[in-house]
């Protein structure tokens, strides 16, 4: 396994030599980097607990269009050690909020609007959480990120699944390369509806 600390450079400058994976833990939480296909039955593994009752899984894939446009696939890019911590405090964050410690409903701006909040200290929460997201090329339909759930009862699990995504697309340090059927690229953050830096067939940024 590689080490953690092994650096990646700028997203434009990807060098996959060292494939991973790369992995980080802490009690009830697991998050991965990996150049591999990822595997949803895997991931599940990851979090099953004789205490949980639901097991809820989010699997984000490459779709063949983009506002209008063909894609082609997929490239995604991390400078990994930071990635990978920033991966790891979303899982532990999810994990406290669920288990009534440290939440602040005030401040927490990662909530989906469409959930409610759950209830400090109640009995049982999430119990673990697994986020792996996947480097290099994606092609068309399969998956980029998978975020395991397991939880005492299917609400929970679904707030804290959708909390860990949005958190995922806003914090880690993971950038994308939207390939257009064409030639061109977007390099774009790797979130819903940001702007990106148009580059061309060769990589190179497009005037």
């Amino acid at each position: 396994m590689a080490s953690v600390e092994d650096p990646k450079p700028h997203p434009t400058q990807d060098d996959s030599s060292d494939r991973g994976p790369w992995t980080l833990t802490s009690p009830g939480c697991h998050v991965s980097l990996t150049y591999d296909t990822l595997s949803p039955s895997a991931a599940l593994d990851l979090v099953r607990s004789p205490r949980a009752g639901a097991l809820v899984l989010f699997a984000g894939t490459t779709r063949d269009n983009f506002d209008g446009r063909a894609v082609k696939e997929l490239q995604y890019s991390a400078y990994v050690p930071r990635a990978l911590r920033t991966m790891l405090s979303v899982a532990e964050g999810v994990m406290a909020r669920h288990n009534g410690k440290g939440h602040d409903e005030e401040k927490d701006t990662t909530r989906a609007k469409c959930c409610a909040p759950a209830k400090a200290g109640t009995n049982p929460g999430v119990v673990g959480v697994a986020i792996i997201h996947r480097l290099g090329v994606v092609p068309v339909g399969e998956e980029s990120i998978l975020i395991a759930v397991a939880s005492a009862h299917r609400a929970e699990g679904w707030r804290a699944g959708e909390e860990a995504l949005e958190e995922v697309k806003d914090k880690v340090e993971v950038w994308k390369l939207e390939e257009f059927h064409g030639g061109e690229g977007v390099w774009r953050a790797n979130r819903d509806g940001q702007a990106g830096v148009r580059v061309d067939g060769e990589g190179q940024q497009a005037p």
